[in-house]
């Protein structure tokens, strides 16, 4: 893939195969498994359901975006703890909720430029297992008692130790440069463009109701492994536990706001639950796909980046991503035959709708002419993170892989991919279906 995110004119990039773990919510049954035994365990069986030997692997690029304390490189780990060789080279990528789409477009450069053949790329999450961190403080005063010589010195380390220096500090929910929760920011959002909580609501009746019915027909079950639960493993998780079948309007609207109590629309309702799993998928050079055989899902056929001012709407990368990633294409947006689009809030993916069809939007951008309007019919139609459940660096792949599954069944030409990320970031990617 070229450097300005276009396949062409380099090699084609094929996802032959692709898997995930059940999207389950943070504290159920994968509390006791770390997001690289997820990934591991993903990678192993995407392997074994491909048939590709392992050996035919270049590499591994893996996201997380809250790493554990211990193991920090996860990619390399995911290599040690399969069946993969362990001369298969690793590298670890975090763009918050776009790292492995991340994961997945560094693979086709380097497929592009022939550096590779054959990579799996994913990402894996467990805010289960988020890491707590001590204070400064006390940080600072471990190493020196671990300095310091004899009983009396390590003693005397701690002694200007207070209560509150001793305290746990949790990972941060906030933006560095603003002070504000991704929650607090996509309320503002609302506010700003308008979105109601009826149309909130909606949206999110629609992403349960449209996951339950995946699973029900069993198009998503086709795509998710079974997880023997720990400690006992006499229970496996085989399905989504986030997603609501007998999700309502009515039921939604009951719930109260989160992050503004009196005038607020953002609930747990209509924003994607914290959550633990993997995905990952097989990336693999047009010319080897066939050589060995594989009939492609989907190729990779642009990709784009945007970032704004998180002081401004955090989440509205995708609005400035997607035109970038389609005129890559040198498609429209009307060409799509499917829109996939991270729902980290209803709000998020209302309001990004939104500018895709203001020309006041498309004017500050330099465009002509707005992105345009998204059929409904055509968006999310297999549900989305609001249902399924949003482990963050796991989201982009799973996203990968349910679409390019649905264009093969809907023979379709043509799909966009967006995802929001912290700090303001935004990702797409245009997929062409296998006969394109």
């Amino acid at each position: 893939m070229a450097t300005n995110g276009s396949t062409r004119p380099g090699r084609r990039t094929a996802i032959v195969a692709g898997l995930r773990t059940p999207f389950l919510k943070a504290g159920t049954e994968f509390r006791d498994l770390s997001a690289v035994e997820l990934g591991a365990q993903v990678v192993n069986e995407l392997l074994v359901r491909s048939g590709l030997d392992p050996k035919l692997v270049d590499a591994v690029i893996f996201g997380q975006v809250v790493p554990s304390q211990l193991v920090t490189l996860i990619g390399r780990e995911v290599v040690l703890r399969s069946q993969l060789p362990k001369s298969v080279q690793a590298w670890t990528v975090s763009r918050a909720c776009a790292s492995s789409i991340q994961a997945a477009t560094d693979a086709a450069d380097q497929i592009a430029l022939g550096q590779a053949d054959t990579i799996v790329a994913g990402g894996a999450e467990s805010l289960s297992d988020a890491p707590i961190f001590a204070s400064r403080k006390l940080a600072q005063t471990l190493v020196a008692a671990s300095r310091a010589k004899g009983v009396a010195g390590k003693l005397q380390a701690f002694a200007s130790l207070k209560l509150r220096d001793v305290a746990p500090v949790p990972p941060a929910l906030t933006e560095p440069t603003t002070g504000l929760t991704m929650g607090q920011s996509a309320e503002q959002m609302a506010q700003q463009n308008g979105i109601a909580r009826e149309a909130q609501d909606a949206f999110s009746c629609q992403s349960h109701r449209r996951a339950a019915d995946a699973w029900a027909s069993g198009k998503l079950a086709e795509e998710v492994m079974h997880v023997a639960v720990p400690p006992r493993y006499a229970r496996v998780a085989a399905r989504d536990n986030v997603v609501r079948d007998d999700a309502t309007v009515e039921a939604l609207a009951k719930l109260p706001p989160v992050f503004d109590r009196k005038y607020g629309t953002i609930t747990a309702g209509n924003s994607s639950p914290l959550t633990d799993g993997a995905a990952a998928v097989i990336l693999m050079s047009e010319e080897k796909a066939k050589a060995l055989g594989l009939k492609p899902l989907a190729f990779l056929r642009s990709y784009a980046y945007a970032a704004l001012d998180p002081a401004e709407q955090l989440l509205q990368g995708p609005a400035f991503a997607a035109p970038v990633a389609l005129d890559r294409a040198g498609l429209r947006l009307g060409d799509m035959d499917l829109v996939d689009m991270h729902e980290a809030f209803a709000a998020q993916v209302l309001s990004n709708l939104q500018w895709f069809g203001s020309k006041a939007f498309a004017a500050r951008i330099g465009r002509k002419e707005p992105l345009g309007e998204v059929d409904p019919a055509r968006l999310n139609v297999n549900g989305g993170s609001i249902a399924i459940g949003h482990p963050f660096a796991a989201t982009g792949a799973r996203m990968l892989l349910q679409t390019a599954r649905e264009m093969g069944r809907r023979k379709a030409a043509h799909a966009l991919i967006t995802v929001c990320a912290a700090g303001a970031m935004g990702a797409a990617v245009v997929l062409d279906g296998p006969e394109t």
